[in-house]
């Protein structure tokens, strides 16, 4: 019998038990940020437990990228916990929509992708996702079945569901518009189309970010205008990148790939600040809150190392992706890197100007204080002598991603540098 859900065998019209409903509240509660009416799930979750029927809980990825990551497994284990209640998910692809590109939180119009390079990155998703949903219990749609098929007159009738003045008020596009920044027709399109799968499919519930708040509201006036029940929309919490300040992002080069190798997401882990470290211990893992807060206080206590801390952590977020076996090997091997000593406590922090998305290793050096030019770097790469979060650099001509396309004077990404056996250095990237 699935978790909450009442035994098949009770006859139709059962009474429902307010603690079951109650209990669906706090687990689907837990790690949200907002629920939009939560009144209304409860009285979804009591239909539901009544009819023995499941919610229809979608959520929307687009293939903007072949990976998925860290910031994707948020939602990710939200939609886990509905199915372990007993719910239907609906993962869609955005095989369509990621063709548009989300502007949400952009300061410009993004490039657009070709059906190819969309195809080409919803390939991996399935195999990618299933590491956390139950495979036989996901459904897996592509928003291209059902909008490549509208025709120009059903696309009208669409537009026609929402004014140009609700779509301004978004953040995003008021922003733009006030700064005279170009806003695409096709960019409006963006939210109605996301609202239009809630409307093909039906949807109860829709999860997403709380940057997707704006298209998940869209979602709802669109199921109303077209004669149906309103989604409820759950919002998780935005996952920060490795940089500790902006969310998670290949694009921003802060993020960790579930695809990645064991070592190096052990690597990228063990490279969070203290601080980040309890958001991803949060966010990422199993623990309760009142856990998390206990690890925090002994940390500050000094009760325990923090390093040890991020160790459990590291092992922890490898382990679901790769295995235990290969989470303690890749434990051993950042051991043997970084020496029987460990990681030093007062690691110098180094900011670092750039000019552009990414730097030379050997200039990186040098301005590390490293090396003392960079012939002296060269050959320090050349000994095996440099690594990175973890991973030795072999090529004396290697450009390392630093501050993304469009970073502006925020703040880049962050690394782990090593020289040697006793030279450390916590870079930080800023744009001039």
């Amino acid at each position: 019998m699935s978790r909450g859900i009442p035994d098949k065998n009770l006859p139709l019209g059962f009474k429902v038990k307010r603690n079951l409903v109650q209990e669906q509240l706090e687990i689907i509660a837990r790690r949200t940020v907002e629920i939009v009416p939560k009144e209304e799930l409860a009285d979804k979750l009591k239909r539901s437990l009544t009819r023995r029927k499941p919610l229809i809980v979608k959520a929307g990825f687009d293939p903007s990228a072949p990976d998925i990551h860290l910031g994707h497994v948020v939602i990710l284990k939200k939609m886990r916990e509905f199915q372990e209640l007993g719910h239907k998910i609906v993962f869609v692809v955005g095989s369509f929509t990621g063709m548009i590109g989300d502007p949400s939180g952009q300061s410009e119009m993004r490039k657009a992708l070709t059906e190819e390079e969309v195809a080409r990155n919803a390939e991996t998703y399935r195999s990618q996702v299933t590491k956390i949903l139950d495979p036989n219990q996901t459904e897996f749609a592509y928003n291209h079945d059902w909008i490549g098929k509208l025709t120009p007159q059903q696309m009208i009738e669409l537009s026609a569901k929402y004014t140009v003045a609700r779509m301004l008020e978004r953040d995003d596009f008021h922003i733009r518009f006030q700064k005279g920044h170009a806003i695409g027709i096709h960019e409006l399109f963006y939210p109605l189309l996301q609202g239009y799968d809630s409307v093909i499919l039906k949807s109860d519930i829709e999860l997403g970010g709380t940057d997707q708040k704006f298209n998940l509201l869209v979602g709802r006036e669109l199921q109303r205008a077209y004669g149906q029940e309103p989604q409820v929309t759950v919002m998780m919490p935005l996952l920060e990148g490795t940089d500790g300040i902006r969310k998670m992002s290949k694009s921003l080069n802060n993020y960790i790939g579930i695809t990645e190798t064991s070592s190096q997401m052990f690597g990228k882990v063990m490279s969070l600040s203290d601080d980040l470290m309890f958001r991803y211990y949060e966010l990422l893992t199993n623990r309760s809150p009142e856990e998390v807060q206990r690890l925090r206080q002994d940390v500050a206590s000094g009760k325990e190392h923090p390093k040890e801390a991020k160790v459990k952590l590291a092992k922890e977020i490898v382990a679901e992706f790769h295995g235990s076996a290969s989470a303690a090997q890749a434990h051993d091997e950042f051991e043997r890197i970084f020496s029987e000593e460990g990681l030093p406590d007062d690691i110098p922090n180094v900011v670092i100007p750039t000019e552009g998305p990414k730097i030379w290793i050997c200039k990186l050096l040098v301005q590390a204080g490293c090396a003392s030019s960079t012939s002296d770097a060269s050959r320090l790469i050349q000994q095996g002598a440099v690594t990175i979060d973890g991973q030795k650099i072999r090529d004396k001509n290697a450009e390392i991603a630093c501050a993304a396309k469009g970073a502006e004077k925020a703040p880049g990404k962050k690394l782990l540098l090593r020289v040697g056996k006793r030279q450390f250095r916590s870079i930080q990237f800023q744009s001039k």
